[in-house]
């Protein structure tokens, strides 16, 4: 019997609601299969009722979960000690793969940051190779949704989550990558190391792998796996690696020989040309080259791509200032890119923390901040690090309780004030959002909207 014909005859539990549960909600739903969501805090989806706990009078044969919910959650410990089968929508999507679309290939990578970025600029390169192919997972389209698509899609690109991985073990990948392991989610994995650990999980689900030479983490917890490394970094190639020679990304892994090299793209292609989009660049044209595109393809895919919205997005440059709206960057590590990406900013920081401690980026950043501007829950955590390891920044705290829209309107009248020709005036928050606002895009949208307005008239 097919797997999907086994479905059909098991009483099957969706825990969460939301994206990732929708997504398997509406697969079942196409074959008639008999599911019961629950979720502790959505109560309708699509007219479906959705359960705030399992019933007990109910034994279920299967449970999808979804990649937000922890493993010791009572609920999943209850379903576990029952012998009921628990597995994550990734696996859940491998399996329909194997039987819907057996030849798809899946190429998959991770990081704490520019995970998006990064498959985006895969698909990009997909899509110029004329290759059917799709940025799913962590980003847009759901797994389930993307492996059931009547597109019946060659490639599947997907962005992996630390809670993802965690989650999953049935996927074989033609290769991963891994782009960086820095601080985040602390909260959910209970330590960074087995927050790392779950990153690194990935290499055991593939031969190949992409790894950055440039992140020290990277490069020490992969020294013991066994498959194919390739690294990639922002200087001259070794044989075997994807690197920088002047303003040519040049690749010496996907050749004829040791002493073959080829040219993937020029730094003009890749916008903007900040030290870590490179490093996406050569990333996702790793992950691209290890399934046999060609490299003027590459090449095409990397310079037709435009980053999303909220991603070192450009907002305004006037009277010498620049203001920049880099609200994705919900932890130290990217925030710490997109400090050192400018000489002098003035610094819109604060929110949830997640865990994460902001120490060492203060330490790396110090000489680009020029004044902080503090928001939210755990802002104070940023303006204690600043007052001892940068006491000579100008520290500016904003409490806003009037709303998200006035809070942000202080935030920038603020920053009108003290910015001057030559500084960058940045949102790089180095926490999430949802203290103050619903989202990181919402939190973006308003800056965005209170720059046009109190800045650009």
């Amino acid at each position: 019997m097919s797997y999907i014909a086994e479905l059909k005859s098991k009483k099957i539990l969706i825990i969460g609601a939301g994206t990732t549960g929708k997504s398997v909600a509406r697969f079942l739903e196409s074959i008639d299969a008999n599911f019961l969501i629950v979720d502790e805090k959505i109560q309708n989806l699509d007219g479906i009722e959705v359960f705030d706990s399992v019933p007990d009078d109910i034994l279920f044969d299967l449970a999808v979960v979804s990649p937000g919910w922890r493993k010791d959650h009572q609920i999943i410990m209850n379903l576990l000690s029952k012998g009921i089968e628990v597995i994550s929508e990734l696996d859940f999507a491998w399996m329909l793969k194997s039987e819907l679309n057996p030849e798809q290939k899946w190429l998959a990578l991770t990081g704490t940051n520019g995970k998006t970025t990064t498959v985006q600029m895969l698909e990009s390169i997909l899509i110029s190779a004329g290759v059917s192919g799709i940025a799913c997972g962590n980003v847009g389209t759901t797994v389930v949704e993307a492996v059931t698509s009547e597109n019946k899609f060659k490639v599947l690109a997907l962005e992996l989550s630390s809670f993802q991985i965690a989650w999953s073990s049935l996927p074989e990948y033609s290769a991963v990558a891994i782009l960086n392991i820095a601080e985040d989610h602390i909260d959910w994995h209970g330590s960074f190391t087995e927050y790392a650990d779950a990153k690194l999980k990935l290499l055991s689900q593939s031969t190949v792998a992409i790894l950055n030479l440039g992140d020290p983490e990277v490069v020490l917890r992969s020294a013991s796996w066994n498959g194919r490394k390739i690294f990639f970094g922002l200087a001259t190639p070794q044989p075997g690696e994807i690197g920088l020679v002047e303003e040519l990304l040049i690749d010496r892994a996907f050749v004829n020989s040791a002493d073959s090299a080829e040219v993937i793209a020029e730094l003009t292609d890749v916008r903007p040309a900040v030290p870590h989009n490179v490093s996406n660049a050569m990333a996702a044209a790793g992950l691209a080259l290890s399934i046999g595109i060609a490299h003027p393809l590459v090449k095409a895919g990397i310079a037709s791509f435009t980053l999303d919205k909220h991603r070192l997005e450009t907002i305004l440059s006037k009277d010498g200032i620049n203001w920049i709206n880099d609200s994705k960057a919900t932890n130290p590590h990217a925030a710490s890119a997109a400090l050192l990406s400018h000489l002098s900013n003035i610094w819109i920081a604060g929110g949830l923390a997640k865990g994460a401690k902001m120490d060492e980026l203060i330490q790396r950043t110090s000489s680009r901040i020029k004044a902080a501007i503090i928001i939210g829950k755990d802002g104070e955590l940023i303006a204690t690090a600043l007052s001892k390891h940068a006491p000579e920044v100008q520290l500016h705290r904003i409490t806003g309780t009037s709303g998200a829209e006035e809070l942000m309107d202080q935030v920038v009248s603020c920053a009108l004030e003290i910015a001057s020709a030559g500084d960058t005036v940045l949102l790089a928050p180095a926490c999430a959002s949802m203290d103050q606002f619903a989202s990181y895009a919402e939190r973006g949208n308003l800056f965005k909207a209170s720059v046009s307005r109190l800045v650009g008239k």
